[in-house]
């Protein structure tokens, strides 16, 4: 795996924007979601609606949160003042040396610290 997929860039593919579907197209294959992306796709459609997403979030190795994950999000949160979804989100990443995808570029940074791709912008 190389990617850590964020909710927005799936949340993006469902809603139709092309640059994210060209980014799953070209590398799904190599990407996995958290959680956390599951449960924040999910949480945005009524139960009747969740099939799509699901066979969508379903193509994907849904990575944990442990133990570990969630002591080293709660430093990242208090060192890097992140919300706690976010700093789950990049201690997945940086558990799993996976890049992080997004297009939250307000809270991530590419950097000593996280491997951060935005593959697009809106």
């Amino acid at each position: 795996m190389k990617y850590l997929l964020d909710s927005v860039i799936v949340i993006d593919h469902l809603n139709g924007i092309v640059d994210a579907t060209d980014f799953l197209a070209a590398h799904g294959k190599t990407s996995a979601i958290s959680v956390i992306t599951r449960a924040e796709v999910l949480a945005g459609f009524d139960d009747d609606q969740t099939t799509l997403a699901m066979e969508l979030l379903d193509l994907f190795p849904a990575l944990p949160i442990t133990r570990e994950i969630a002591d080293f999000a709660a430093r990242l949160r208090r060192s890097e003042r992140w919300k706690l979804p976010d700093a789950l989100q990049a201690a997945v990443a940086m558990q799993h040396s996976l890049i992080l995808a997004t297009r939250n570029t307000r809270d991530f940074h590419d950097g000593k610290t996280l491997r951060v791709v935005v593959p697009y912008g809106l």
